[in-house]
């Protein structure tokens, strides 16, 4: 039977989620800094107060990279009486970093993602996987969230968060489902071969003609995923504090895979790791900020 309902969600769609410390009073402080991630798929802005989590924002990127830098600091700034004249320094990053309209200075996300890596999973971080929407970095940093060397994989989007959301809306899985679902399998599937997407959706819709369940083809992909991740682990030189940032660190099904090829289990967040970018930039804006006063 066709289910009407069904065909008409957005399997794809990620939740969109903000948060702001209601026992914190902005007004007191004496830097507020800013950091705007918009990357392909989803765009962040965390705003700090000394240095201090103060609001975040995550929602979906539009069609232009300024409007949905706008759309996350209000969504961010929302109900705190807080505007974003008041904030002294905003550092922009991610792949619209120089679209941010309101920003300072732009970064890149490979810089940003290491210091907010830094700051959400604690100094022993080690080795950074940053799983964002269109491409994939493996980070080796330091104490203080400096990079030390990085490596990042192909453009093509079958190793990325917007390569997880084709297979969601293929198979008609909510994008929140596809990793519990994939480890619902008895005996792990081979990994699909494909690493374009496209290939890679042609092969997953063989494989339901061929009679797979649902759960095996995206189990086949998740492991392809891993697959490949772990390759550029190995590139880079994994080392065991190991941290996973960005969308793909949501999906079970890619990181217990990641984890079982690793041997060891990934550090685990205290919070929304999807925002590292942003929080990493509006910890530099913080350190600009400081600087910029300095005599």
């Amino acid at each position: 039977m066709h289910d009407a309902s069904a065909a008409g969600r957005e399997h794809w769609r990620w939740e969109e989620r903000r948060w702001h410390d209601e026992g914190n009073d902005w007004r007191g402080a004496s830097v507020l800094s800013a950091g705007v991630d918009v990357g392909s798929v989803s765009s962040q802005a965390v705003v700090m107060a000394d240095g201090r989590l103060y609001a975040w924002s995550s929602l979906r990127t539009g069609s232009s990279s300024p409007s949905s830098a706008r759309r996350a600091m209000a969504w961010a700034l929302e109900g705190t009486g807080l505007e974003v004249e008041k904030l002294h320094f905003i550092v922009g990053t991610g792949y619209g970093r120089v679209n941010v309209p309101f920003a300072h200075k732009a970064l890149t996300e490979i810089h940003c993602h290491a210091r907010g890596a830094s700051f959400i999973f604690g100094p022993t971080v080690r080795t950074l996987l940053d799983m964002g929407g269109q491409d994939c970095k493996a980070i080796r940093c330091d104490a203080k969230g400096k990079v030390l060397s990085f490596q990042m994989n192909d453009k093509c989007a079958a190793g990325t968060g917007r390569g997880m959301e084709v297979f969601a809306d293929l198979l008609q899985v909510p994008i929140a489902e596809v990793g519990p679902l994939s480890l619902a399998v008895d005996e792990e599937p081979p990994p699909v071969s494909s690493t374009c997407v496209v290939f890679a959706k042609s092969e997953a819709a063989g494989l339901l003609r061929q009679g797979w369940p649902k759960e095996k083809v995206l189990a086949a992909y998740c492991s392809a995923m891993a697959h490949r991740v772990f390759t550029l682990l190995e590139r880079v030189g994994v080392e065991r504090e190991f941290a996973i940032t960005g969308g793909i660190a949501k999906n079970p099904g890619v990181v217990k895979r990641i984890e079982r090829a690793l041997g060891f289990e990934s550090i685990k967040a205290s919070t929304d790791s999807q925002i590292a970018g942003a929080l990493g930039a509006a910890l530099f804006a913080h350190a600009l900020e400081q600087k910029r006063r300095s005599p």
